[in-house]
């Protein structure tokens, strides 16, 4: 049975996750960096899978009943392995098509100083 500190961290990982996306977003759109919608996409990922964990969570606090004699506890370690599943994914499909569009059609850094204010929102966050 998870605590409710287990809650409250993942939705504190949440909300850090999707402010943390919603910068990425923003300056993968000012700078068309392809590596940053990489980054973008991995963070909503990872927002999405503190989701199916708080699911996971509830379902696994299910009592038990005449389908499940032995209750639903490890429904959690099930969400958990779609969590996984999604981060690999998502995350390497994205990273793939951007990769291969980014070696067709190359493009020159022109300033990386807005990387580091990510890295700052990042950390606040």
């Amino acid at each position: 049975m998870a605590s409710s500190s287990s809650k409250k961290v993942i939705y504190t990982a949440w909300g850090g996750n999707f402010l943390i996306a919603i910068t990425k977003i923003g300056v993968s759109v000012i700078t068309g960096s392809s590596a940053m919608l990489s980054e973008a996409v991995h963070s909503l990922v990872d927002t999405g899978n503190q989701g199916l964990l708080l699911y996971g969570i509830k379902r696994s606090n299910l009592p038990a009943d005449e389908k499940h004699p032995f209750g639903y506890g490890l429904e959690l370690y099930f969400w958990t392995f779609v969590v996984a599943i999604i981060i690999f994914g998502l995350g390497v499909g994205v990273f793939i098509f951007e990769g291969v569009k980014k070696v067709e059609n190359p493009e020159v850094i022109e300033n990386v100083s807005i990387n580091y204010i990510v890295l700052v929102f990042a950390l606040i966050f």
